[in-house]
């Protein structure tokens, strides 16, 4: 049997990046400002953030505009959402084997 630490994400070891692909989960798409204000952090630090996991093929990034201003949304990707999927049921199979 698999150790079920060992099927964790390292990629999704932050809180911030959790509290992100938890919030895409819940919703189609969402953009920076409702993000930054969700996770009360810095527009830096969820740039960085953000743009690790985009590297990696997890986030999907569309910039457009609303009006004469910019608009950048976030989406899942397949693999993304399959990664993270994988990473709450070891989370899960690791909660269950403590009870």
């Amino acid at each position: 049997m698999v150790n079920p630490i060992n099927q964790l994400n390292k990629l999704f070891d932050s809180r911030v990046r959790l509290g992100i692909l938890s919030a895409l989960m819940m919703n189609n798409s969402i953009n920076f400002n409702e993000l930054k204000e969700l996770l009360e952090i810095t527009d830096g630090n969820l740039a960085s953030h953000l743009k690790a996991l985009e590297d990696n093929n997890i986030i999907k990034v569309e910039k457009g505009f609303i009006g004469r201003k910019t608009n950048t949304t976030y989406k899942l990707t397949k693999v993304g959402e399959k990664a993270f999927k994988e990473h709450i049921e070891a989370l899960e199979k690791m909660i269950k084997a403590t009870k």
